[in-house]
């Protein structure tokens, strides 16, 4: 081990990968964010909200259909070179903000050999999140993936808590009600509760799970895995079940198609339903509207935790079972002696 500090390593010989969280942060936050919205809005058509500010009677709809239950599309705050930023992408740049400031700080403080409390959670956490994957895929499938795999846990665990915090869908435009202020367009909202970033997680997913096994098998391996036989039978059995497992290779080809879209619903659904929940318990009752929610926020706070743990399990299953040949961990072999 190198006695440089910029070359501190932490627990099983991990290195801080802050630029690795940074580039994967801009390609997400600027890129693939904008994957649906386009599909989900098309040209000519009106969205949920016109308009930042919306006045008169689209005002009153929108305030209206507030009141009925949360919209489940994201609006348009501003646009940035005719991209359009929606209330989703602000908060998920605000939890970006928070992780790459995390970052840049415990390294600096490695690489000024400052062991404090904040580097050793830091730490704590990223040894426990490798250790965890570890156990699943295998330490050297682990290191090679963790950069990705530790990014989604970390960056949709603050997501999902930085969804929960004041200001979060209560700031934004509206116009007074009967018993409070109806937000109608909210500056903020959850990152997860928009179907775009969650596709967005699957489809980057979807990309670097298609590197590596196409790395881990190359093309004909790949093909192998997927529909071949390797089993011991022979004659009219043999040619019966490589239809079979060619047959069989198709649905799995299906399911590996669906994974991506299968990890966006899922973390999407439980996310959007907590926030109608939350909203829910906010509205009904004005005047126990300080106390009915309560009890459900800090449910919220174990569901983004699980959900988070729940995404990054399903990632790494997934990459394990097309990668899990190219896991060979040595074992020592006892050799008798030669005298």
């Amino acid at each position: 081990m190198s006695g440089t500090s910029s070359n501190k390593q932490l627990g099983h010989g991990i290195q801080p990968a802050g630029r690795w969280m940074r580039l994967l942060a801009a390609i997400f936050l600027f890129g693939l964010s904008h994957l649906c919205h386009s599909a989900e809005h098309p040209a000519g058509e009106p969205t949920a909200i016109e308009h930042v500010a919306p006045e008169g009677t689209a005002h009153e709809a929108a305030a209206e259909e507030h009141e009925a239950h949360l919209s489940p599309f994201a609006p348009e705050i501003f646009s940035i070179g005719g991209m359009p930023v929606t209330n989703s992408m602000i908060t998920g740049w605000l939890a970006a903000i928070v992780l790459i400031s995390i970052s840049i700080r415990f390294q600096l403080q490695v690489r000024a050999d400052r062991n404090t409390r904040f580097t050793a959670a830091v730490e704590a956490l990223v040894v426990a999140l490798h250790g965890f994957l570890a156990e699943i895929m295998g330490e050297k499938l682990a290191k090679k993936t963790f950069w990705l795999l530790g990014s989604f846990f970390v960056f949709i665990l603050c997501s999902n808590l930085l969804g929960l915090f004041p200001g979060i869908g209560s700031v934004g435009w509206g116009q007074e009600g009967e018993h409070h202020f109806a937000v109608t367009t909210p500056l903020f909202r959850g990152v997860n509760a928009d179907l775009n970033t969650t596709l967005a997680l699957g489809a980057l997913f979807f990309f670097f799970w298609f590197i590596w096994a196409w790395k881990a098998n190359g093309p004909v391996g790949l093909l192998k895995h997927i529909f071949g036989f390797s089993g011991e039978a022979a004659g009219v059995m043999r040619v019966a079940m490589v239809i079979v497992f060619i047959a069989v290779g198709f649905l799995e080809v299906l399911s590996i198609v669906i994974r991506p879209f299968s990890l966006a619903l899922r973390l999407y659904g439980n996310i959007f339903a907590g926030e109608v929940v939350l909203d829910t318990m906010l509205h009904k009752v004005p005047l126990l509207s300080w106390l009915l929610p309560v009890p459900f926020y800090m449910m919220e706070v174990l569901v983004g935790l699980i959900q988070a743990l729940v995404f990054t399990l399903l990632s790494a299953v997934f990459v394990m079972l097309i990668c899990s040949h190219d896991e060979k961990e040595p074992h020592s072999e006892t050799k008798p002696d030669a005298s």
